[in-house]
């Protein structure tokens, strides 16, 4: 089972998720004590040395891994518009770049291959990681990283998987792209179309989506793990649709997570434990902020005021489009109290439901939706 690439964060706070799956991520490149391996970089074929930089494999171990790195040097895996890593790499700024992927040069399938954060937000944690040592801002970060107690924690791991792609796996439904590994500060997932482009998608269709992602979110704030799945702020390029109709999150980077059990004591207990990977985002005298801060309706708040309404709009004749309008005025009010909000989205659902249709544009629910009405 391929596992996917869980949300990036536990943790209450803005920078929290950059920060807790860029610590996890480190788990990947962590060395065994017993049979130290050499440092990946050190593997590669000097005609790639562009590429290590872009892939930041010269950081590691302050990167994401390298599992996957063998499918970039042998060209496996090929930038969209025929940028190769041995042409020189693509420009350096973007969040992610479209790509190919392939086990036998013959059959190919469209990937995604992204930064957890900026290039910027990484330069800045590098500073702050050398000046932790009073160290040159070009210091060695592996070396620095090395001499923490975590680090050394890590290394006495049996299993170097992140936590978070464990607890989060796609094959128990969380609604994430298929993780298909990393290479220094890239990930590789499976490749999803943002919702963005369907704005302007024909009624059923725009009927379907609206539909999944209040699905979604509702997955998000109950489920049987009881962990409460919060965006900061979203936007349509957060979302994303496989080719069969399937609507995921492509863009985690706002997402936080709140254990509901454990929530309390971890943030209770935070401030006791602060070292380096503490304070990469917002530095170490950031005060987090309780659980209870966080609303259940803050998704769909978010979401109904920023994402649906261009969706939706002027897609459905009288009155159905009106009251589509009315729930999501009335779901998108921040000043409501949640049971509100959260019955405003479900009789919206109730509305978008009947306006679906059951044919093969919908993949992932054809022909199921042709024999059981809950497709």
């Amino acid at each position: 089972m391929e596992p996917r690439l869980g949300p990036k964060a536990a943790a209450l706070h803005l920078g929290w998720p950059f920060l807790l799956l860029w610590v996890s991520g480190l788990s990947y490149s962590v060395s065994s004590p017993a049979s130290p391996s050499p440092s990946p970089v050190s593997r590669v074929r000097t005609s790639y040395n562009l590429g290590k930089t872009f892939l930041g494999l010269d950081k590691c171990n302050a990167c994401i891994g390298t599992s996957i790195c063998k499918k970039f040097f042998k060209e496996e895996i090929r930038f969209d518009n025929g940028l190769a890593l041995h042409l020189g790499p693509p420009p350096d700024d973007l969040p992610s770049y479209s790509a190919n992927y392939s086990d036998d040069f013959k059959t190919w399938r469209p990937v995604e291959i992204s930064r957890l954060v900026s290039k910027q937000q990484n330069k800045i944690s590098d500073g702050r990681i050398c000046a932790s040592a009073a160290a040159p801002k070009t210091c060695s970060i592996e070396r620095v990283l090395r001499k923490t107690g975590r680090f050394q924690k890590w290394l006495q791991a049996k299993r170097l998987t992140p936590d978070l792609v464990r607890i989060f796996p796609g094959a128990e439904g969380w609604p994430l792209p298929k993780y298909l590994g990393s290479c220094g500060r890239f990930l590789v997932s499976t490749s999803t179309s943002p919702l963005q482009e369907f704005y302007g998608a024909p009624p059923d269709q725009a009927a379907d989506l609206a539909y999944q992602l209040l699905g979604v979110l509702e997955s998000l704030r109950s489920n049987d793990l009881n962990y409460f799945f919060y965006f900061t702020h979203v936007d349509a390029d957060m979302f994303g649709i496989f080719n069969n109709g399937h609507l995921f999150i492509r863009d985690a980077s706002a997402l936080g997570v709140i254990d509901r059990q454990e929530g309390s004591q971890a943030a209770s207990g935070a401030g006791d434990n602060k070292d380096i990977f503490s304070c990469l985002v917002s530095g170490c005298q950031t005060k987090l902020p309780s659980c209870d801060t966080i609303p259940e309706k803050q998704n769909l708040v978010l979401v109904c005021s920023q994402v649906l309404p261009l969706l939706l709009q002027a897609k459905f004749p009288s009155p159905v489009q009106e009251e589509i309008d009315a729930e999501l005025t009335r779901c998108a009010d921040g000043t409501r109290p949640d049971p509100e909000v959260l019955g405003a989205a479900s009789r919206l659902k109730d509305i978008l439901r009947p306006l679906r249709t059951c044919d093969p544009r919908f993949a992932y629910r054809y022909p199921d939706c042709k024999y059981d009405d809950k497709f």
